[in-house]
């Protein structure tokens, strides 16, 4: 009997940390997402930017409060600045028959020279931000002992999430970006350039990668293969969700993280492939959900 309670407080944690894990992933794949659904912006230097604000908040953290906020601020700022140079350097292409190939082979190369860049001036060791000595410490939660700095980020993230969705259902400018999705010749009629409202989603995806990297490192840290894997999971997030689908994002961001951390206890030899295995199990069954799709 106490070995099976074991096993549950154990599985109990890994859930926990899960939806801890997932709701970041979230924050990471929800810029990209939106950056698609509205300018149809394939952007493969996502986890760049979110590396980027992961090295600048470890860089600039002093292990107080008002420090760990400058560097929360701070990673912001450099997301935000690396949408803004993207913004500029895909404007050119908009209006092309292959755009789509053409902003990959240009982010994807960003990407690169990004990523060398940061190794470069950070260096190749695994870097973590320093945190106030509160967030060091464990709470007790439900009778268990947890990070208390994974429940500040639990909480943080949930609390980004929900004013998003706010943001882009309950605003006049989340408004503005759903119709420019829809009928982009609709929003030039009413005066707004779409193409300002493609650069300011730009910006505001890389904003949410910065802080996305900032919030992450100090439970993942930040190193030379933090860009791959950020993409990777994000562009997973993005295809399982929906191309452009904010809550459905998110809903595939909380199964990635469940996935990721639960695999680790149950099925070890098995967690690096059962990501990959479950996406495309649920982009088979779409297909074959689909009219005209895969019929048995």
């Amino acid at each position: 009997m106490k070995g099976g309670a074991v096993r549950v407080d154990t599985y109990l944690m890994q859930v926990v940390d899960g939806i801890a894990y997932g709701l970041l992933l979230a924050i990471a794949a929800a810029g990209l997402t939106v950056a698609f659904g509205t300018g149809g912006m394939l952007n493969l230097a996502h986890g760049t930017l979110i590396a980027f604000g992961g090295y600048v908040a470890a860089a600039t953290s002093s292990g107080t409060w008002s420090g760990l906020a400058v560097a929360v601020l701070l990673a912001t700022a450099a997301g935000a600045a690396g949408g803004g140079v993207l913004a500029a350097a895909t404007a050119p292409l908009a209006g092309r028959g292959h755009r789509h190939l053409d902003q990959a082979l240009l982010t994807f190369g960003v990407a690169l020279i990004g990523a060398d860049l940061l190794t470069t001036v950070y260096g190749p060791d695994t870097l973590r931000p320093r945190l106030p000595a509160a967030l060091e410490t464990t709470l007790t939660v439900g009778g268990h002992r947890y990070p208390t700095d994974r429940l500040a980020v639990l909480a943080v993230a949930a609390v980004i999430i929900g004013a998003g969705y706010v943001l882009l259902h309950r605003t006049r400018a989340g408004r503005l970006i759903r119709a420019t999705v829809d009928d982009r010749h609709m929003v030039a009629g009413i005066g707004v350039n779409p193409r300002t409202v493609d650069a300011t989603v730009l910006i505001a995806s890389g904003a949410l990668a910065g802080l996305a990297g900032a919030l992450s490192t100090p439970i993942l840290g930040v190193g030379p293969g933090t860009a791959d894997t950020a993409l990777l999971l994000s562009l997973i997030i993005v295809v399982c969700g929906g191309l452009g689908l904010v809550p459905g994002a998110v809903a595939a961001a909380l199964a990635v993280g469940l996935v990721q951390t639960l695999a680790v206890v149950t099925i070890p030899v098995l967690a690096p492939y059962l990501l990959v295995g479950a996406m495309a199990v649920m982009l088979l069954a779409r297909r074959a959900g689909q009219p005209g799709g895969v019929r048995g």
